[in-house]
């Protein structure tokens, strides 16, 4: 079984984002004609600092990557974002094809905000029309990847709430429906909800362990974890991250418990499936290089890289 770690958006280690934004307000002060050039330098920033990124994974041997889903300044304020994604679209493929090249997996998760399956009409456009732009800035990149989301609002009840999400998502152009992927989450939507949902409209699901052990009826997750990866058509994702502290379970905390992520690993590795891990802590691909010297050193897995081991 060959599992291969990431990290989410900005690494800790280089000082360097890209994820630069521009306050709507400080656009509107600017005037259309110097808030879109304001605009369009911030956006070449980030472009830049991007494939800096990548090609600080690819020196350290990373191979999963979450990109920001603030790549884009004022992404919700649509003024000319089908032109900045046009005047861009070199340097966009050119960062697509080094994502080719290098064998990397890029994906995205969108910030909270995104709620399809809102009772606002207005937020639930809001959403689709951020997932149409995102799903336009991949396919410039030519990438075949999974734009991540949660169910979202419990507003009248599980039942009612997941036919919102389920009519959102046929509003929805085919397009950016294969690019759909859905995660469960902390409080609401357990692992049972999300997959009877995923299974329903046909996305994969990406398990979240550390929301799983928040919300779940006793429930075991080796009970699931093979139902969860073959909703998947290509290798499985999961996301792991561990308690900021006893008090305040949900929150991420700066590092990754290795003990709970090795007692993870044995207690789904008879699936013996190939799959990716996307650690989600607060010191990013820090967290990650913590977690592998600690592996290392507690356990008999066989890296293949710096960030790529098997377990028999």
């Amino acid at each position: 079984m060959k599992i291969r770690l990431g990290y989410v958006a900005l690494p800790v280690s280089i000082p360097i984002t890209a994820s630069k934004t521009l306050t709507l307000t400080n656009y509107t002060k600017l005037g259309k004609k110097r808030g879109e050039e304001k605009r369009t330098k911030i956006f070449e920033e980030n472009l830049s600092n991007f494939l800096e990124i990548l090609k600080y994974n690819e020196a350290n041997q990373i191979h999963f990557y979450r990109m920001t889903s603030h790549l884009v300044p004022l992404l919700t304020y649509p003024a000319s974002y089908h032109n900045i994604i046009k005047k861009h679209k070199k340097e966009l493929e050119n960062i697509g094809n080094y994502i080719h090249k290098k064998q990397m997996r890029v994906d995205m998760h969108p910030d909270q905000y995104l709620v399809l399956n809102s009772n606002n009409p207005k937020i639930v456009d809001t959403a689709i029309s951020s997932l149409t732009y995102y799903t336009e800035l991949m396919n410039t990149m030519k990438l075949q990847t999974n734009i991540i989301l949660h169910i979202g609002s419990g507003q009248e009840g599980k039942k009612q709430a997941m036919k919102r999400f389920e009519t959102g998502f046929y509003r929805l152009k085919k397009d950016i429906q294969s690019k759909i992927a859905l995660e469960n989450d902390d409080k609401i939507f357990n692992i049972r909800n999300t997959l009877s949902l995923a299974k329903k409209i046909n996305v994969p699901v990406v398990l979240d362990y550390h929301h799983f052990l928040v919300n779940r009826n006793n429930e075991k997750i080796e009970d699931f974890i093979i139902d969860i990866f073959s909703t998947w058509k290509t290798t499985p994702k999961i996301h792991f991250s561990s308690p900021k502290n006893k008090k305040d379970k949900r929150s991420h905390h700066d590092y990754i418990d290795s003990d709970t992520f090795i007692d993870f690993i044995e207690k789904i590795k008879f699936c013996n499936i190939d799959f990716d891990v996307m650690i989600e802590a607060k010191q990013k691909d820090e967290a990650l290089f913590r977690l592998v010297r600690e592996l290392k050193y507690k356990t008999s897995y066989h890296f293949l890289d710096e960030t790529t081991f098997i377990v028999d």
